[in-house]
């Protein structure tokens, strides 16, 4: 799980005429993104290398060393920024991050198999979670509430989940 890279901003685009950068981030506190630094492509390089930042409204307005003018900011935008699972702070002794999520196994209230996490998206209604079914064929969706999902065991690798009825 150590080198399991994590998205935490996107290039939004250029702000400014000076080589400043918007970032629409995805963490918490959106001023962390610069606490980490070296933000790396998907690919695990140095993509952004940050010297600063403020808020704004979505996420922040920042510096990187490799860029140097507004065409440079531009050029980067629609580009995603990761950081590893490693360099994240340790969670709360309740929480976790949706990423620890994929690859646990699922089952039902009652104990019976259901698949495994295969991924954690937020299409911008909530956090669903992609069932990868025990059986095997198509994946499916779970909506990440309390009500589909009331008990995340992750020291156990399990999830446990009340999937809705579904009426065709």
């Amino acid at each position: 799980m150590s080198d399991t890279l994590l998205l935490v901003a996107r290039v939004a685009g250029a702000f400014g005429v000076k080589g400043e950068i918007r970032l629409t981030t995805f963490t918490a506190d959106p001023l962390a993104v610069v606490d980490y630094r070296d933000l790396k492509r998907e690919d695990g390089s140095i993509a952004l290398t940050l010297t600063g930042g403020r808020p704004t409204k979505g996420g922040i307005i920042t510096r990187a060393t490799q860029v140097a003018t507004r065409e440079q900011a531009e050029a980067l935008r629609g580009l995603k920024l990761f950081v590893a699972r490693a360099d994240l702070p340790p969670p709360d002794e309740d929480e976790f991050y949706l990423a620890d999520l994929i690859g646990l196994s699922i089952v039902g209230v009652g104990g019976e198999p259901i698949g495994r996490v295969k991924s954690v998206q937020d299409f911008g209604a909530g956090d669903l979670i992609e069932v990868a079914p025990e059986a095997g064929g198509a994946t499916w969706w779970l909506p990440f509430t309390k009500e589909a999902v009331p008990e995340v065991r992750l020291a156990e690798g399990v999830l446990v989940a009340a999937p809705p009825e579904v009426t065709e």
